[in-house]
């Protein structure tokens, strides 16, 4: 996490002074492109769905007032009652599941050290569904380089490369600390990994499309890092 945020900074700072060595906020606005590219390359050569990130142990649990929570909406959302799950894209059944037929599909539990990009980071148990098992039953496409998540936070939304959301630790999660997920941190589904950055964990999910093209994020389309890796 501090590589990451270290070299977000650097990056920040060097096109600072190419802005003030007389360049435009085009050139530095290029070069900051340019220098995300790159950034994601490498984390993409580092990257292995078969490298699992280390449970920390219990002893090390944030107590949970302490724990963060976000939400961008004027007020803490909270879910219609008739919510549900979409799925879609390049998939070969289109399906909308209910939170009890989430919580019927086989379950996977995981203690995470989770690292926000604002320098902060905070350890919880979380359980719910891998990704890869909805893709399996869904069919998803071999075309599906992307995955997009949709919230019901005021437009919030998110997309990842299909390696880092196939990840055996990537999850739907709808509970945390052994009891179903609260408002605050994201109910009732939120998706969760320890591939990604605190931004690109969207809560109050929606939908989830698979796609063939890449698109943004909330906070990518306003500059983040749209790899956002770990």
């Amino acid at each position: 996490m501090a590589r990451l945020i270290t070299r977000r900074k650097l990056l920040l700072g060097l096109a600072a002074s190419t802005a003030l060595a007389g360049c435009d906020s085009r050139a530095a606005s290029m070069f900051l492109s340019g220098m995300g590219r790159w950034n994601e390359r490498v984390d993409r050569l580092l990257f292995s769905e078969n490298r699992l990130a280390p449970e920390p142990p219990a002893s090390e649990l944030t107590p949970e007032a302490a724990f963060p929570s976000y939400f961008i909406s004027d007020s803490m959302p909270f879910a219609p009652d008739n919510w549900a799950l979409k799925v879609g894209g390049v998939i070969a059944r289109p399906a909308v599941f209910t939170l009890e037929q989430l919580k019927r599909m086989p379950q996977t539990g995981m203690r995470i050290r989770h690292h926000c990009v604002e320098g902060w980071s905070a350890v919880a148990e979380w359980n719910g569904v891998q990704l890869r098992e909805i893709a399996r039953m869904v069919g998803a496409s071999r075309d599906a380089q992307y995955v997009k998540f949709k919230s019901f936070d005021n437009g919030y939304y998110s997309t990842w490369d299909i390696e880092s959301s196939m990840h055996p630790q990537t999850i739907l999660a709808y509970g945390m600390n052994g009891r179903p997920l609260y408002p605050d941190h994201g109910a009732p589904l939120r998706l969760y990994s320890p591939v990604k950055l605190g931004y690109k964990m969207v809560k109050y999910l929606t939908e989830v499309n698979f796609l063939p093209t890449r698109t943004g994020g909330y906070w990518e389309d306003q500059g983040y890092d749209w790899y956002g890796g770990v």
